[in-house]
């Protein structure tokens, strides 16, 4: 019996992950931050209605599994028909080209023009797929934790240093865990890297060794990590490069400042409610600027699919401007879409804590440094930040030295530069 649900077990894996088979059927990939899940189901359930010839089936994962399993399922010709995913650029050469299937191609150019080349191979006039929404890096401070410590929030320009010492002081006072805590992404660590002066682009394009700048905010996080400052667990208790956000803690109440980005606002106003008072901060300062990372989770179709036309018929739907409006307002997600931001949007929230959130991350939009601009089309972006999450966990956990991981981290990605053709 034991054998049987395993095969069974087996079996159903290789359904979930494998291309769509059947004309007609459309399988999307899926993984949620927050309520976009349950948005999307409705919104396609309303498709189905409409075009009862096609059926789509909506793969609920987690980010990891995109992460992690969909570049080899991608790499044995296989996987979704339409994936959500944010690492876009290194995995380009998957995805289907829409512009001769979609409707109306101008329209795809005109509104989500500005982040096509996130998503496309260099040098071509792609249609991928489109942004599902903008994300920016970003601080949160638990208000209330602050409040009842008598510490005043450090202000506008305030310092990494600064948030350090104020986030401290309010975890003596209230006894949580950690006074801080910061995803364990390498997205995430390159906001602090470019304020401290990071640049991880060589002149021919390709990734340069690591700078001063990236070794002096690293070595200061380190240097967090092992004074208590900045949350251990959440950079040692996963391996390689696997994600792992700290926003349960945040929602927990564990942590007084943490550094994530702007798709938590609809995360936070769900599960932490009225339980604490929490403001976003935007991006503490470094010596060289205050930049956020910009980013995002885009929905592309994949080349591999059996039902080009079928998917097709579903983007253009998703991507249309009424569909994309509606999807924005009740998620709480900055759109791409061109026109719907002109037109402007009605949030679906009586929570004035994220309007708010919402409110500081767009004008933190306006301060980006242009290196972290550039980044989110750069085809090697992934790769640095692989590396870097790797070898700056391992020396989190005491694994290795500071200048051993630096080494290792310019070896990992100069033999991902080797083997590639690009």
């Amino acid at each position: 019996m034991t054998r049987t649900r395993t095969m069974l077990a087996a079996f159903a894996v290789g359904l979930l992950t494998s291309t769509a088979a059947l004309a007609g059927d459309v399988r999307i990939m899926w993984y949620s931050d927050g309520v976009e899940g349950e948005v999307l189901k409705d919104l396609i359930d309303r498709f189905m209605k409409d075009n009862p010839d096609i059926h789509v089936v909506i793969d609920n994962v987690s980010f990891s599994v995109v992460r992690e399993q969909l570049p080899v399922q991608l790499e044995a010709g296989d996987g979704p028909d339409i994936a959500r995913l944010a690492n876009l650029k290194a995995l380009s050469k998957h995805w289907l080209d829409l512009r001769p299937l979609v409707a109306d191609p101008a329209y795809w150019d005109k509104n989500f023009g500005d982040q096509a080349d996130w998503m496309r191979p260099d040098g071509s006039n792609q249609i991928s797929g489109f942004m599902t929404q903008i994300t920016l890096t970003g601080g949160f401070a638990n208000k209330t934790l602050f409040d009842q410590a008598g510490v005043a929030l450090p202000g506008k320009d305030a310092t990494w240093d600064d948030w350090a010492k104020a986030s401290k002081q309010v975890a003596e006072s209230q006894q949580i865990p950690f006074p801080m805590a910061l995803d364990r992404s390498g997205h995430r660590l390159t906001a602090p890297d470019i304020a401290f002066g990071a640049n991880y682009i060589g002149a021919d394009g390709k990734p340069a060794p690591l700078d001063d700048g990236a070794k002096s905010f690293i070595s200061k996080f380190i240097g967090w990590i092992e004074d208590g400052t900045m949350s251990k667990d959440i950079w040692v208790s996963a391996a390689g490069s696997t994600y792992r956000a700290g926003a349960d803690d945040f929602i927990n109440g564990q942590v007084a400042f943490y550094y994530s980005g702007s798709w938590q606002v609809p995360n936070f106003s769900t599960k932490i409610g009225s339980n604490f008072d929490w403001v976003a901060t935007g991006s503490p300062c470094g010596p060289a600027n205050c930049t956020g990372m910009p980013g995002g989770a885009g929905l592309v179709a994949i080349k591999y699919t059996k039902n080009p036309k079928d998917v097709a018929k579903v983007m253009d739907y998703l991507a249309s401007e009424p569909v994309v409006k509606e999807f924005s307002e009740r998620t709480l997600f900055l759109p791409a879409h061109k026109g719907v931001i002109e037109k402007g949007l009605n949030f679906k929230t009586d929570d004035a804590q994220a309007k708010a959130a919402l409110g500081i991350f767009v004008t933190a939009s306006t301060g980006l440094s242009d290196l972290a601009r550039k980044l989110p089309g750069w085809a090697w972006s992934d790769t640095v930040y692989g590396a870097l999450v790797t070898r700056v966990s391992q020396a989190a956990a005491g694994e290795m030295t500071l200048d051993e991981a630096y080494t290792r981290i310019d070896a990992d990605i100069a033999a991902k530069v080797k083997d590639s053709a690009l």
